[in-house]
């Protein structure tokens, strides 16, 4: 933990306060919170003058500058996002216990809702994502390596199907495994092991 803990503290450094967010796993107060503080610290407000000079032309002509500008440092914003996406090491924070983990289901808790999609709103909030989803998803994406390596190996379908198929064999023997208890009866569960192997 990166500050202690103390029931009078009514205020954190912000830069704890995210600290613990993330060693805790509330990476979605995380995420929400690092959005609100970048629109905060990039919307301006701007009062109008009161001017008895301007006219129709002159203020249309600078609407229109003022949102050809806010277009195009949005989209500079958008690429620099991305380019920074492209530096990171999506891989230095992952650890063993990642992988020795179970691996999430092919459902909606890895593909997400619709509306778990946003583009980023700062560098460091892309980076965050980036990491995050690979601490999560770790294994998924080894399988999916496995899949896409073998494909490109392989040039006939059969030999494909016979792989996807003992995958499929392996996790549905995995699956019921653990419901079953078979962790209790190793000898049980070696002899089905062998017999699976042999099929």
């Amino acid at each position: 933990m990166s500050f202690s803990s103390n029931p009078l503290s009514l205020s954190v450094p912000d830069p704890n306060f995210e600290t613990w967010l993330r060693d805790s796993g509330y990476f979605e107060i995380l995420d929400q919170r690092t959005s609100d503080l970048h629109r905060i610290t990039t919307t301006k407000t701007t009062t109008p003058s009161p001017s008895s000079t301007t006219t129709p032309a002159t203020t249309t002509a600078t609407t229109t500058t003022t949102v050809t500008t806010n277009f195009l440092l949005s989209i500079f914003n958008h690429i620099g996002i991305l380019l920074s996406l492209v530096t990171i090491n999506p891989f230095s924070k992952l650890t063993n216990e990642d992988f020795a983990g179970d691996t999430p289901p092919w459902t909606l808790g890895f593909i997400g809702y619709s509306d778990s999609y946003s583009f980023p709103k700062s560098r460091n909030q892309g980076a965050m994502r980036v990491t995050e989803n690979n601490k999560r998803y770790c294994r998924n994406y080894a399988t999916l390596f496995i899949i896409f390596f073998a494909c490109s190996l392989y040039q006939r379908p059969i030999a494909l199907v016979g792989l996807v198929s003992s995958l499929a064999l392996w996790d549905l023997f995995a699956y019921c495994g653990n419901r079953w208890g078979l962790d209790d009866y190793p000898v049980t569960r070696e002899c089905l092991l062998r017999l699976l192997q042999c099929g």
